[in-house]
């Protein structure tokens, strides 16, 4: 199937998803990171304190309420590692729809429990089938409104509203460190912040065993390479997607790579200086920031999410890496 070429939200459309998702999700905090031995000045902005632990459901309800009552009257699918699938989840919930989640076999029990709390139905599927739903779109099978969590410039747009909130409460950030999963969240909070503050450098943050934005930048195209799960379950792709490789490549400054190791270390950082918990996605910003990033100055590091197995942040907690 050949789809119409991506265009990125712009600074209107996230204006306008603002006010469309007011009072369903969270303004989150900026917090200022406790923490000796870092030249830069580090803020987290703390996603984990949205109602499903995860940025996700600001694209979500924006992809969703903008599509409309009609639009979503037949019910809403998704294909999410189990943070989407919480969004659309909630945001159908809301608006009285069935929704259903194409999940991969290796999905966090925390999540998926999350979303057969929320109602929705979970369809498990082995990775690569997975990865294939991201790819194309669909899934045979189910029908209604499929709500992409990446490549949907609704989506982007939601996400792009943490861009505004940066802009507001910290005007004079010149880095911002976010997750890279696909490139829904830290695209569109590149596109807000080039309208609002042009001279921050935007980068997407990857672990070291699935970095596809570090490969494909260095190829000049989006590229697939091999991808080996950990803990950091909402991260890591097998590639770029190709639609989604002329954003990525054109709005972020580059491509932050961390170990799983240094993740570790974040999320147990985050856990015993602010007491906030935050899953292996969630830590990989700041895990970026204490590696160090030239020229950062005022470094604002987006903890996308704290919905983490207990077993695994025990291991974390404990001094361990997963």
């Amino acid at each position: 199937m050949t789809r119409m070429p991506l265009t990125g939200p712009t600074i209107l459309d996230v204006e306008a998803a603002r006010e469309r998702i007011a009072g369903v999700v969270v303004r989150t905090p900026l917090v200022r990171l406790n923490a000796e031995g870092i030249d830069a000045e580090v803020w987290l902005k703390l996603e984990n304190l949205q109602p499903i632990g995860s940025f996700k459901l600001r694209g979500a309800a924006n992809a969703m309420r903008l599509a409309g009552a009609d639009a979503v009257r037949d019910g809403v699918y998704t294909a999410s590692a189990g943070n989407m699938a919480q969004g659309v989840a909630w945001s159908a919930r809301e608006m009285g729809v069935a929704a259903t989640v194409v999940v991969p076999d290796h999905a966090p029990a925390t999540k998926l429990a999350a979303v057969e709390r929320l109602g929705a139905e979970v369809v498990k599927v082995p990775f690569a089938r997975w990865w294939q739903v991201i790819e194309e779109h669909t899934y045979p099978g189910l029908g209604g409104l499929f709500v992409h969590p990446v490549s949907d410039p609704a989506v982007m747009a939601g996400n792009g509203t943490i861009g505004l909130e940066i802009a507001d409460d910290l005007p004079d950030v010149d880095t911002v460190l976010v997750p890279f999963g696909g490139g829904g969240l830290s695209c569109g909070i590149a596109a807000a912040l080039a309208a609002r503050v042009p001279r921050a450098r935007v980068y997407g943050c990857e672990v070291s065993t699935a970095a596809p934005l570090t490969a494909s930048l260095a190829a000049g195209e989006a590229r697939a390479i091999d991808h080996t799960p950990s803990f950091v379950d909402g991260i890591g792709g097998r590639s770029v997607l190709r639609e989604m490789w002329p954003l990525a490549s054109t709005l972020l400054a580059g491509s932050r790579v961390v170990t799983l190791a240094e993740t570790a270390a974040a999320v147990r950082l985050l856990a015993e200086r602010h007491r906030v918990i935050a899953e292996g996605a969630g830590g990989v910003a700041l895990a970026a920031a204490l590696a160090g990033v030239p020229g950062a100055r005022k470094i604002v590091c987006v903890v996308s999410g704290g919905n983490i197995d207990t077993a695994t942040l025990a291991t974390i907690l404990g001094g361990g890496t997963p």
